[in-house]
């Protein structure tokens, strides 16, 4: 066998025997991605409810700008968590650089921009379909963005669950403000990327078929929401019609 097919025979191995240090980086690499989507989501969901019924003067600037915050490179947003976070920067007194909160930090604000502009598009279509009807009955606009939110849920739950892959496949943000150290703040993408340049292969390639493993997941997840919701609504027009004809049956 060539080294390629030893280091995936070796691969296959530690995941199978559910290997102690293969482990833990997977645990902490899905620990910090869900603790950064947890605050990215609860504060991006509000946000991007908000931005798609209200309008304001300065609105399309604000869209321009979180637009623009979409393409931002993560490595980008790691250099300014490190600088918020550095000894001479305004967050220093905390100490959370190199550590699990920094990373938490720097995939949040990763993810933030992504949450509320797809939130924003998701709840502003369903503002065009049906908001003239809210607003007849005197509905404000926080109570039409709640409203339209729950109407849009299986949208915007697919929307969370991209932002927990796009958290998880990141390598540039945490590498910066982790420090990439073994048994503390290494993840699977930073452990990939240090495996790989040391020629230690088996266990890059591991790491790199659980992350494979855990993004498929995560887009079968999305399929079947998609298909959860194409049912609900076919039920929910089937209902409207037996009504209808209830009624002309009347």
């Amino acid at each position: 066998m060539n080294s390629i097919t030893d280091s995936a025979a070796t691969a296959l191995q530690l995941i199978i025997s559910f290997d102690a240090g293969l482990l833990a980086i997977v645990s902490r690499s899905l620990s910090v991605s869900a603790a950064a989507c947890l605050i990215a989501c609860g504060l991006g969901l509000v946000l991007g409810a908000w931005l798609g019924v209200a309008r304001f003067a300065g609105r399309d600037a604000v869209l321009t700008l979180l637009n623009t915050f979409l393409a931002v490179p993560s490595v980008v947003v790691g250099l300014l968590v490190y600088l918020l976070l550095s000894r001479s920067g305004p967050l220093g007194y905390l100490g959370w650089l190199f550590s699990f909160k920094a990373m938490v930090m720097a995939q949040a604000l990763l993810v933030l921009p992504v949450v509320t502009a797809l939130t924003r598009q998701a709840v502003e279509d369903a503002e065009r379909v049906h908001g003239e009807q809210l607003q007849s009955i005197g509905a404000r606009p926080l109570l039409r963005s709640l409203l339209l939110a729950w109407d849009e849920r299986y949208a915007l739950l697919t929307v969370l669950i991209a932002s927990f892959g796009r958290a998880v496949s990141e390598v540039g943000a945490v590498m910066l403000v982790g420090g990439n150290i073994d048994g503390f703040t290494r993840v699977m993408t930073t452990a990939i990327a240090l495996e790989t340049s040391k020629g230690d292969l088996p266990l890059a390639l591991g790491l790199g078929l659980i992350l494979l493993g855990v993004v498929l997941l995560l887009n079968v997840l999305i399929a079947l929401l998609r298909r959860w919701r194409e049912r609900s609504e076919s039920v929910d027009r089937g209902s409207d019609a037996k009504s209808r004809l209830l009624v002309l049956g009347a």
